[in-house]
This record gives C-alpha cells, structure tokens and sequence, in this order.
C-alpha cells in the first residue's frame, strides 16, 4: 500500500488498519458532488438523498458555501471563545429571532449540544434528578445524552449511564403525564424521531408535555438536531405544532458541512447561566458561523422552506401511490425532507439495492428507509428513486416475519446490533 495511493481499495485497507472501528462502512466512495448529485471515485452518478445525515441541506459545491468558505478561511479560522468576533452574535441573534427563544450558546455537535440543555436543565431544577425521554429516541453517543437515548441496544455496553431516566412510548399522551412529576428536572422530546424510524410525534402529545411541564417546572427540550432548520418545511419543527419548548437543541445543517451545534434557551434559562458553567474551545467558530448565516440566508433568499413544503407534498402523494401497489411497504411516515418508508423486510439490503441503482438511502432501526435529501433535490430525483425502489421491492422475496403482531409498533419491535444498523451520530 503506497502512501499516496487514494484509491478505494487502498482507502479501505489504510482505514482497517489505522482507523477505530466504529462504523461499518458501505463500500462506497463518493469524491466529489455538485447539487444533489454525488460522483464515486470510478466517475459514477447518484442522487443523494441522505444529505450526509441531514446535513447538506443546499447540496454539495452551493456555490454561496463555497464563496463564504473561501472568504472566511483568508480572515480567521480559530480564535476561540475567550475573545470576539462577529459572526458569533449574528448568528445568534437570526436564531433568536426566528425561534422566539432568549439566548443561544454554540457547540460542535448535536450530542454536545444535547449535553449542553441537561445541564441548563439542572441549573433550572437543582436537586431533581428525574428526566422523561421516549422509547426509540436517539439524543447522541455521549454519556449524558445516550442515557436519554431510547434504544437499548445502545446504551447497554456502557452502563452505567447517568441515573433516573424513565422512557414512554411515542405519543402515548396518559403515559408522559403520569411520568412528569415534581422530581422531573426536563422532558426530551425530538417533534419527529429521526434514528427512532421517523416517527412524528402528534400535537397532542406534545402540548400534553408542554402542560405538564409546566404544572411541574420541568424544563422542556425539543431536539430538533434531525428535524430542524428547514427540514419539515417550517425553520423549526415546533413551529407546526404551536407548542414552544424552553430550550431547542440544533446541529446538523447548521455549520454548512463543518461541525456547529447551538442550543437555544428561553429567556428565564438563560439568566440562571453563569460563565464557567459551560465551555468549549472550538464551538462557534468564526468559519462555522459565517456557514451557519450562508445557510439560513439562502433558505430565506431562495424561498427553500416553501420549496421543502411542497415537494415534500407532492412526494407524499406518490409515496402513498406506489405503497397502494405495493405490499411490501407497510408504513410512510414524514413530513417535508424528512420520510421514512417502513418495510416487511431489513432495510440494509434494500439500501445497497439502491445504491447499485444510483441512489444514497439511510435506514433507521431495522426496517425503515429513512431518505433526508437536500432542500434543493429536484422531483427528477425523486421520481427515479421511486420506479428503482418499485423494481427492488418487486424483485425481492421479503424475509421471514418477525415473531410479534402484525400490530406491534416500531419501537416494541426487537432490537438488533448497533453495528449492523445504519450509522447516525449526532
């Protein structure tokens, strides 16, 4: 193996053999993209509707990024958070803004940023120890934030994890009211579980959490670090619903493709932060910053949010009619950009079907497609997406029916290994 050989079997090798293990790779190995097309290494086409996990929300190469990008880089790449700069409070202040909320403090990540709001949490309710998540949520992979995850299979290999978490079923109003108490420190709730399998929680059930929050003085946190920032067609899933969260924890777009995750507080949670009661070196850098403003301003100059609403309308209905011709999908479940299309077999084998055929898919749990393409995907893409899947799902025996009621939601299904699910990190 050559020190300069970039090729993918070279990539693989020097990967196996350098690189910690955390992630079972798909043998794909895109170079370059421009818009919502991704380019392999052999020079091969496929339409992205993954998005680098939700991420690449303008595509890949947007030439307004690219701009940014170049201009920042040639000012200043790191200073850190003793001393100013401004892009820092710019974006702060379009986040507070269109959120409605009181302050923002920025992070690398969306676990981090997760972390970040049990801590703010604590400061509101000092001495309670109780947190109320959902069965088949996903906040993340560090400690705090994976003792909130809701999936066992997770969480398991490293417990013990941080104590007196209790987990309901999604949208199962009676059961979140009677876990609420006056020893809940903070609800986390993401408004559509994305790792979960793509699951919207009702309005209901979010202003049941909101109102019990506030007969306890639980502070509520919506993760919106999957669903956020556009992808459901309004800047902040919340805002569908009505029902306004104490804190909102974002990432994923935000930073353009470079890590950024920000937590929004309101007002209230905000004036109980004290400095030295978080911290981070990197958080809200100034070329992070500067993305985190290309992106919100081409969502508003482009009108991407109106875009996000109706092709994510119009894709609905056709999703709707190839399930009527198709029995192999038993559920679609979405909103916007954010869809998972939940079959009668693994989604794994599916997704690598798809990929053969031109198109990058995620899976969420065992099987759910979970497709979260860029904001600027055309219909093209997304009606050949769905004559290939149409092929595969016609062309594939479906394995064996999981021993539970046909009944039986998503998240009482059994667990499988995190090593073999679709990789998701926060």
């Amino acid at each position: 193996m050559l020190l300069h050989d970039e090729g993918p079997s070279a990539v693989e090798a020097r990967e196996k053999s350098f690189v910690l293990g955390t992630y079972t790779r798909t043998a794909f190995h895109p170079r370059s993209g421009k818009g919502a097309k991704l380019f392999d290494a052999d020079g091969n086409e496929y339409w992205d509707l993954l998005g680098g996990i939700a991420v690449n929300v303008l595509g890949h190469k947007h030439p307004r990024l690219v701009k940014t990008l170049k201009a920042e880089a040639d000012q200043l790449i790191h200073i850190s958070n003793l001393y100013y700069h401004p892009a820092q409070g710019l974006l702060a202040e379009e986040l507070v803004r269109a959120s409605g909320l009181g302050k923002a403090f920025f992070c690398n990540s969306g676990t981090e940023a997760n972390e970040a709001a049990l801590k703010f949490a604590r400061l509101a309710n000092p001495g309670r120890s109780a947190i109320v998540a959902l069965e088949e949520s996903f906040h993340g992979r560090t400690a705090g934030s994976l003792s909130m995850t809701g999936h066992e299979a997770y969480r398991t290999p490293f417990l013990p994890l941080v104590p007196d978490v209790k987990f309901v079923a999604p949208n199962d109003v009676a059961a979140i009211e009677a876990a609420i108490d006056g020893n809940t420190c903070a609800i986390f709730l993401e408004p559509v579980m994305g790792e979960g399998g793509v699951i919207p929680l009702s309005d209901e059930f979010l202003a049941a959490a909101r109102k019990a929050a506030d007969r306890t003085g639980a502070v509520l946190v919506f993760d919106e670090i999957q669903c956020g920032l556009g992808r459901t067609g309004t800047l902040f899933a919340f805002q569908h619903s009505g029902v306004v969260p104490d804190i909102v924890t974002l990432a994923k777009p935000l930073g353009g493709g470079l890590p950024l995750g920000a937590v929004l507080t309101s007002e209230h949670i905000a004036s109980l932060v004290k400095p030295g009661h978080h911290g981070t070196t990197f958080g809200g850098n100034p070329i992070a910053c500067r993305l985190g403003l290309a992106v919100l301003h081409e969502i508003r100059k482009s009108n991407l949010l109106e875009t996000v609403q109706s092709t994510g309308q119009w894709f609905e209905k056709r999703l709707e009619k190839l399930q009527s011709k198709s029995p192999a999908i038993v559920e679609i479940r979405g909103k916007g950009m954010m869809w998972g299309i939940e079959l009668d077999r693994p989604a794994g084998a599916v997704a690598k079907q798809l990929l053969a055929k031109g198109f990058v898919v995620g899976t969420a749990r065992d099987h759910v497609l979970r497709l979260l393409p860029p904001f600027i995907v055309p219909k093209k893409a997304l009606t050949q997406f769905l004559a290939a899947l149409e092929q595969v799902l016609a062309g594939e025996l479906p394995a064996p029916a999981p021993q539970l009621a046909e009944a039986a939601p998503l998240w009482q299904r059994p667990t499988v290994n995190p090593k073999t699910e679709g990789a998701n990190l926060k």
